[in-house]
């Protein structure tokens, strides 16, 4: 027999310490992303020549900054909006969707940013790869306005997959009986479907990107031999350039599949198991996820981390002449 699952509520208290700390993670995540895009965009306006990996990062910036502001969205609606009873209402799908969307973008920009390194730090002997490496380096703006192109299609796709879907108009009443309530649980199990399928358009990256990291894994063990054999120094820039790449990309892949899972998790919490608080720990993971690599993003950048110095020292300086300046100011006074 279809029976709805029991609705399982969460205190003011749990509501208030999930919103604070949505806030937390919204403001973490829009100060690292924004300060990305900034930097690199600071260049665009002083018509400075950008590299391929800034240009990649700027649109991945971007993608983020989309993200964590629907993160915060659908976090406001889990405190204050949303009804576990009616978990298939527009805005709620809305939501899903577009960060559904936005996320796969997102891996194609990774997938952008991995292959560059590989093509960047690998040395490559076959005529083939080489051919292939130079073409990836000459065209990257075509890459980012094919994942353009791409996140377009998913939008339109994923639009017509979701919102196409017949849906339950009728009195409240009706949803006691058996056969309405047979049909709620499957129109629920219909959304599910849509979104794993929409999923789907995650794998051609996805493996796009554990190919080059594999690659670049490969070319780094190498390396160590070589340097093992020939005794030579184990602090050479090419060493440190694949520990960079390496350390970027096995944190995106990391992240990334923890978002995955917790986005998996959601869905079925919400639709089907009504646990709020469940629902709450997966988005909770989802907004920390892309901050966290943020984060490593910038630390892995000598770009980034000079702006970052800058900044610091800049902040050090005006601390300097506050205090300077009281300083004198009492001693005015006494005198």
């Amino acid at each position: 027999m279809w029976t709805l699952t029991p609705f399982v509520t969460v205190s003011y208290g749990v509501k208030k310490a999930f919103l604070f700390l949505s806030v937390l993670e919204f403001a973490v995540g829009i100060l690292a992303n924004a300060f990305i895009f900034l930097v690199n965009f600071r260049d665009v306006v002083r018509r400075q020549p950008l590299s391929n990996c800034d240009a990649v990062l700027l649109s991945l910036s971007l993608s983020r900054l989309f993200l964590h502001g629907l993160l915060f969205l659908d976090a406001i609606q889990l405190t204050y909006f949303q009804q576990m009873k009616d978990s298939l209402n527009v805005s709620y799908k809305t939501i899903i969707m577009l960060w559904m969307i936005t996320n796969q973008a997102g891996l194609w920009l990774a997938t952008c940013l991995s292959l560059l390194y590989c093509f960047k730090i690998v040395r490559f002997s076959h005529p083939f790869l080489l051919r292939l490496a130079s073409c990836v380096s000459r065209k990257i703006s075509w890459m980012l306005l094919s994942t353009v192109f791409i996140t377009s299609f998913c939008t339109a796709f994923c639009s017509w997959e979701v919102f196409t879907r017949p849906r339950l108009t009728g009195p409240p009443k009706l949803l006691m009986s058996n056969n309405t309530e047979r049909n709620w649980r499957m129109e629920k199990l219909s959304f599910i479907h849509s979104f794993l399928f929409c999923s789907l358009g995650s794998i051609p990256p996805f493996l796009c990107f554990l190919v080059s990291s594999g690659v670049l894994i490969v070319s780094l063990w190498q390396h160590l031999r070589t340097m093992r054999a020939q005794t030579r120094s184990f602090c050479d820039a090419s060493l440190e350039a694949h520990i960079t790449a390496l350390k970027s990309l096995v944190s995106f892949l990391c992240l990334y599949m923890v978002s995955l899972c917790a986005a998996l998790l959601s869905v079925p919490l919400l639709m089907l198991w009504h646990n709020k608080l469940g629902v709450m720990v997966c988005v909770g993971i989802m907004a920390a996820c892309p901050s966290g690599h943020a984060a490593i993003l910038i630390s892995s950048n000598a770009k980034l981390r000079r702006a970052v110095s800058a900044i610091l020292l800049w902040a050090q300086s005006s601390l300097k002449v506050r205090a300077d300046r009281k300083a004198d100011a009492r001693t005015s006074e006494l005198c």
